[in-house]
C-alpha cells in the first residue's frame, strides 16, 4: 500500500464486548477481528475475492448479517463497524473530521493486506447509507482498489436538487438543544429501526441493533453524524467524495443498484441521479423495501447481489485497469 497511515491517539477504552446470543443472526465470534493500529472492530467470513460492507448511521456491521450469509461460501466479507459505531471504540474527539474515517479505512486496508492475506486490488464495495460517501470517498484516496460497487440506498454524489430531509433529522442537524436531547434518550436510533423498515422487524433484531448504543458515552458518535449531514453544496464530505459536483468516477466499473422504494431519507429522487450517472447499472427496485433494504427484502437482495457478482466475474477484471486511474 502507497501512503502513510497515521492511526489517531491510543483510544480512551476497548471496544465494545456484547454476548452473541443477543445478536441473532450474526457471524459467530470466531468471525470478529480488530484492527491493532485502531481497535476498529470488524466481521472477517468466508473466503474468495474481498467484499468490504459498509454501513451507514446509526447502524452497525449487524445490518449486514443476512448478505453475509450469502456470500461467504464464495466471498471474503469484510464488514467493520466505523469508530464511534457498533464494537469499535469511541474516541476522544467529539468533533472527529471525517478524513479521520478515512485514515481508520487506511489503517484497516494496511492491517488486511499486510496481515490477513487479502489482496491489494479486486475488492467489490457494498455501500449503504454513510457508508456509500466514506466508502466511495476512500476509493478516491486509493485509486485501484475498487473493483464492482454495489449501491443500497446512499448517494455518491451532492444531494439532488429539491431533496429534503425528513423532520427529525434536520431538528438534529440545525438545533443543538434537540441533539442532546437525542443523544440523551436514544431517540434517533430507536426511530430508524422502526421508521427504517415496512415490514417490523422482531423485537430481539431491534434490540440487537441498538445494544451498541445502550449508554450516552457509547451513541454520542450517532447524533454528531447526524449534524454532519450537508445542507449545501461545499461541506466536508462533498469536497472529499465529489470535488467537481460531477464526478463520473466510478463509470468504467459493473454497477449493480439496489434501492429500497419506500425510503423516507434517500428517496426514488437519488435513485434517480444514480441512473443519470450511471446509466448502465443493474438495478433493482425493491417495492416493499424501505431504508434498510437489507432488512425488508433480505432474501431477493441477497439472490440478487449473488447473482451480480457472478455474472461480472469476468468483466470486473477488465475493469481493474480502468479503475486505476481514478482519482
Amino acid at each position: 500500500m502507497s501512503g502513510a497511515v497515521n492511526p489517531p491517539a491510543p483510544w480512551p477504552r476497548p471496544p465494545l464486548r456484547i454476548h452473541p446470543a443477543r445478536l441473532p443472526g450474526y457471524p459467530d465470534p470466531a468471525c470478529w477481528q480488530t484492527v491493532p493500529a485502531t481497535g476498529q472492530h470488524y466481521v472477517d467470513a468466508g473466503r474468495g475475492d474481498p467484499v468490504l460492507l459498509l454501513h451507514g448511521n446509526p447502524a452497525w456491521s449487524y445490518v449486514w448479517r443476512h448478505l453475509i450469509a450469502a456470500l461467504r461460501p464464495d466471498f471474503r466479507c469484510l464488514a467493520p463497524d466505523h469508530v464511534g459505531f457498533g464494537l469499535s471504540p469511541r474516541p476522544h474527539d467529539p468533533d472527529r473530521p471525517l478524513t479521520r474515517y478515512l485514515d481508520d479505512m487506511d489503517a484497516l486496508y494496511a492491517h488486511l493486506t499486510a496481515e490477513r492475506g487479502l489482496p491489494a486490488r479486486g475488492w467489490t464495495f457494498v455501500v449503504h447509507d454513510w457508508g456509500g460517501p466514506l466508502g466511495l470517498s476512500w476509493a478516491r484516496r486509493r485509486p485501484g482498489v475498487l473493483r464492482r460497487l454495489v449501491v443500497l440506498n446512499t448517494t455518491g454524489f451532492r444531494w439532488p436538487p429539491g431533496l429534503r430531509l425528513p423532520a427529525g433529522l434536520r431538528l438534529i442537524r440545525e438545533h443543538r438543544s434537540v441533539a442532546r436531547l437525542a443523544h440523551l434518550t436514544n431517540a434517533f436510533p430507536r426511530a430508524a429501526v422502526r421508521a427504517g423498515v415496512v415490514r417490523p422487524m422482531p423485537r430481539a433484531v431491534r434490540r440487537a441493533y441498538l445494544l451498541p448504543y445502550g449508554r450516552p458515552r457509547h451513541r454520542r458518535y450517532v447524533v454528531e453524524v447526524v449534524r454532519r449531514i450537508p445542507r449545501g453544496t461545499t461541506e466536508e464530505i462533498w469536497n472529499l467524495l465529489d470535488p467537481d459536483g460531477r464526478s463520473t468516477a466510478w463509470t468504467s466499473l459493473p454497477v449493480f443498484i439496489g434501492w429500497g422504494m419506500r425510503d423516507p431519507v434517500f428517496t426514488p429522487r437519488v435513485l434517480e441521479e444514480w441512473l443519470r450517472r450511471h446509466p448502465d447499472a443493474r438495478v433493482h427496485r425493491y417495492a416493499g423495501a424501505g431504508h434498510f433494504v437489507m432488512e425488508d427484502a433480505a432474501d431477493a437482495l441477497a439472490a440478487d447481489v449473488r447473482r451480480f457478482l457472478s455474472d461480472t466475474a469476468d468483466t470486473a477484471d477488465a475493469a481493474d485497469d480502468g479503475a486505476a486511474d481514478v482519482a
